[in-house]
């Protein structure tokens, strides 16, 4: 009686979560065609946002078309510079990106530390999208497992240009900023289509921390690493 009790339990988790990613898999499938209005992290930061008292919120959808191409060789160059060629993971910079994490969790807790002062990242842009689409923010290897799941659903179902063109007019530009459109209104007072080079490669290395930088846009690290973005921003490869 336990026995079957077990596997009758086992079977309803195994239909939910082939259920789950028949979900996921419809939602991705529908954004071949139309643009996503908003994404899971989106909705918790317009949350977030609207419990201080007041909601700033920008993000307008624009076509890959009206983005510069400067912005895409910045965003590309970096975030994940062989973005046109991955199947959707770079596993190298990934594993190295685990044994960082490892080694700073362990350290925080010899020092008595909650946690580490720094995570590193080392995911691609399709990742990202992954993450951002469809799932929270807690570090989990259930989330992170799931990530990888979406992210190979993205690669298989959209091209490159789709998954870019997705992440550019969704990704974190500021407090209440998302997409390239509003991050180019936001802080140059220009279209995302009329972005300089030096422009595009300062957005791009906000990306990471763009709150951070949103606050301290006269940071000597956001000037030095622009400068380097724009002098490589010609080798990109773009899908």
């Amino acid at each position: 009686m336990i026995w079957r009790s077990l596997r009758l339990l086992v079977l309803c988790v195994l239909v939910g979560f082939l259920g789950l990613q028949l979900s996921f898999l419809a939602r991705i499938a529908w954004m071949a065609r139309v643009n996503p209005a908003s994404t899971a992290f989106e909705r918790s930061q317009m949350w977030a946002i609207s419990q201080k008292g007041a909601l700033r919120w920008r993000q307008d959808w624009v076509d890959s078309a009206q983005i510069s191409v400067h912005l895409k060789r910045a965003v590309i160059v970096s975030e994940d510079d062989i973005f046109a060629s991955h199947d959707g993971v770079q596993w190298e910079a990934l594993e190295k990106a685990w044994q960082k994490n490892a080694k700073a969790e362990l350290q925080a807790a010899r020092s008595g530390q909650n946690k580490p002062n720094k995570i590193v990242g080392g995911s691609t842009i399709t990742q990202q999208l992954a993450k951002n689409l469809f799932l929270s923010g807690e570090r989990t290897l259930l989330r992170k497992g799931q990530e990888l799941i979406l992210t190979f659903m993205l690669e298989a179902v959209l091209d490159k240009a789709r998954i870019l063109e997705i992440y550019l007019n969704h990704v974190e530009w500021g407090e209440g900023v998302f997409g390239a459109e509003a991050a180019a209104r936001h802080y140059f007072n220009k279209s995302a289509a009329q972005l300089s080079p030096w422009e595009a490669a300062r957005l791009a290395v906000m990306l990471p921390r763009p709150k951070h930088y949103e606050k301290f846009p006269q940071s000597e690290y956001l000037s030095s690493r622009a400068e380097v973005i724009m002098a490589r921003m010609p080798g990109a490869r773009l899908p």
